[in-house]
């Protein structure tokens, strides 16, 4: 498409500066507009945060409120909008980068970007780069493993019921609970009664103000550990011994 922009979309985060590929920091600092979403309760971008250190004209930046209301017509109109603003500065020639925390299309606000993008300017020039995933961030953190040989893993937003959770945990040796919001308290009641809280692990915020990380979850208190960029790493035995 013959004087098109090209669009980046670029996994920041999650938490410590410098968690960027090399290749994506080279579009970044090749773009003339960087697009950031910002939680609507939020006063800055997080993942602005997550490029603490890289140096950005602030001209170039364009903080965008961060709308994940469940109600799907909602969330199509607030990202049909951002999509017609990121079209109109990619056609009048202008090269354009989206940020998004963690991972690019793991549960990403990206994947929902890029499909109303292609809505718009079918085969538009754009390159999707991976980013570090959350649960990732969190294992590295607390050298947990995430998986040994041959244990299976789950991977999911956390259940609206004990009952699905607790069926998760009983048939995969490992299980990766993300976007859990407030079900924080029953979800450790329920590691508590199945005797597993303490082969578990817990991040928050990694990297950034207000970080908690905590191996085994006998005493976490779930008052003091909920929030957004939360993730919980669940496991149902003991990690094998694998030397004497």
């Amino acid at each position: 498409m013959s004087g098109v922009g090209r669009f980046w979309g670029i996994g920041v985060g999650p938490g410590p500066a410098g968690y960027l590929p090399l290749a994506a920091l080279e579009a970044l600092q090749s773009a003339d507009l960087i697009f950031a979403p910002r939680a609507r309760t939020a006063e800055t971008s997080v993942a602005l945060q997550c490029l603490a250190g890289i140096a950005l004209r602030p001209e170039r930046l364009r903080e965008i409120e961060f709308n994940m209301d469940p109600d799907r017509s909602v969330l199509r109109t607030h990202y049909g909008e951002l999509a017609d603003s990121i079209a109109a500065e990619l056609r009048a020639g202008r090269n354009v980068a989206y940020l998004t925390i963690g991972d690019t299309l793991t549960y990403s606000t990206y994947a929902y970007v890029l499909a109303a993008l292609r809505e718009r300017l079918p085969d538009f020039p754009h390159r999707t780069f991976p980013g570090i995933t959350s649960y990732a961030a969190a294992a590295a953190a607390l050298d947990w493993p995430l998986g040994e040989g041959k244990e299976r893993m789950l991977i999911l937003p956390c259940p609206d019921d004990a009952a699905a959770l607790r069926a998760d945990i009983a048939s995969h040796d490992v299980v990766v609970l993300m976007k859990i919001g407030q079900r924080l308290e029953w979800v450790l009641a329920l590691l508590r009664e199945m005797g597993i809280a303490r082969h578990c692990a817990f991040a928050r915020r990694i990297g950034l103000p207000g970080e908690m990380l905590a191996a085994g979850l006998e005493q976490l208190d779930a008052n003091e550990a909920s929030g957004y960029l939360a993730t919980l790493l669940i496991r149902k035995k003991a990690v094998e011994r694998r030397a004497q």
